[in-house]
């Protein structure tokens, strides 16, 4: 391999929100990676430090240049310039939307267990969370979408908006044509704009790609509003750079004021030479990434079930997120997350945050050096087994 992903990266005393822990804690929750960003991302911005001026900028043509060659040769999507607007980041876009397309009061439906902030930005906009939970398949441990549940809660007065995590997070599902045409119909239908969040998009396993929810069909371009980003994939997050694609001229309008009004465009130079060289120079290292990180989740899912008797990995393609069934131990994930870092030190997400759908999951994150991810499954192993002795069961380890 070219890139080197087993280097270990100390991040602590960076002002890091996943490293603010104690000494000999092991952070496995946010969704953040340990590695750094493409060398070919680097050297763009040493250039632009040595430059050392960091005034007010527009936002370059390459930029627009740059998302419209990604999609179009890595997801099949043919964007026109004029459909991206320029944002600072996906939840400040999506709560900008939020505002734009619906009135205080109004419904906005997701597809629970699904990223908590969701909920956040529903909610701290004066809207009302409808929620259509995912089905889950015990015996598989896989998703899938719940239609009948979904056009009845579409179809009630007051539901304006859907918010779509395609891929999804936590439960690692890459959406097909199939499912995302029929959301698209349904919306239609009852008169419900798409958000899609795909900030997920481009971490997908090797030989998998993902449906880019516009390029479904007339219906899913027209009617949906998609926010795409390569910080998540490239480890960028702190630089704050996304976009909106917005292939409906009137929505693009009304859109286009809300991001203004909300300082959520405000052109950042630094951040779009970012993204420029991201989409432009690192598509060797995320391809390499993807092998490392899909690596890194088999071994997981392997350790955990020869290791870990009851307790399940769920099949999931994309995102570097473990979504863990511990519903065998009893009782609430938040009890069992707690209870793991207080006696080993790991720090994994409480499912239940992401919905009541998740109270019998743990979310953990392995996109770090291996050696990083083999203490953190240890570490799990022994936080599992120590969990059920303090409960009288002995018998699962």
């Amino acid at each position: 391999m070219k890139y080197d992903f087993d280097r270990l990266v100390e991040r602590r005393g960076t002002s890091s929100i996943k490293w603010k822990v104690e000494e000999g804690e092991l952070p496995m929750w946010v969704a953040d990676m340990d590695f750094q960003a493409a060398p070919e991302i680097l050297d763009e911005l040493r250039k632009m430090l040595e430059q050392g001026v960091f005034g007010y900028s527009f936002i370059p043509d390459e930029w627009y240049g740059a998302y419209m060659e990604w999609w179009g040769q890595r997801h099949g999507l043919k964007m026109q310039k004029e459909w991206l607007l320029f944002c600072s980041g996906v939840m400040p876009a999506i709560s900008s939307v939020i505002r734009r397309l619906s009135a205080p009061g109004d419904r906005v439906l997701i597809q629970t267990p699904v990223y908590n902030a969701f909920f956040n930005c529903i909610t701290a906009n004066g809207r009302i969370v409808l929620e259509n939970p995912l089905i889950y398949n015990e015996s598989e441990h896989s998703y899938s979408m719940d239609f009948e549940d979904l056009e009845r809660k579409l179809s009630e007065p007051g539901t304006t908006l859907m918010l779509l995590c395609n891929p999804h997070n936590p439960v690692g599902r890459i959406w097909d044509r199939e499912p995302l045409s029929r959301i698209g119909t349904l919306a239609k239908k009852h008169h419900v704009t798409v958000i899609s969040d795909e900030i997920h998009c481009d971490i997908t396993s090797p030989g998998k790609g993902y449906v880019p929810f516009a390029s479904v069909s007339d219906e899913c371009r027209e009617g949906s509003v998609t926010c795409i980003t390569p910080t998540k994939a490239f480890n960028l997050a702190g630089l704050q750079t996304a976009a909106v694609c917005v292939p409906d001229a009137a929505l693009r309008e009304r859109i286009g004021l809300a991001l203004d009004a909300d300082s959520v465009a405000e052109p950042n130079y630094f951040a779009s030479c970012a993204a420029i060289a991201a989409f432009r120079k690192g598509g060797a290292w995320l391809d390499e990434f993807r092998a490392y990180m899909t690596e890194n989740k088999r071994i997981a899912a392997d350790f955990i079930q020869k290791e870990i008797p009851g307790v399940h990995v769920v099949e999931g393609d994309a995102t570097y997120l473990l979504w863990i069934d511990v519903g065998m131990l009893g009782g609430g994930t938040g009890e069992v997350a707690a209870f793991i870092r207080k006696k080993t030190g790991l720090y994994v997400t409480d499912g239940s945050i992401y919905g009541k759908s998740g109270i019998h999951f743990l979310r953990m994150n392995v996109a770090c050096p291996r050696s990083v991810c083999l203490d953190g499954l240890s570490r799990l192993k022994e936080g599992v087994r120590q969990f059920m002795n303090e409960r009288g069961n002995t018998n699962r380890l």
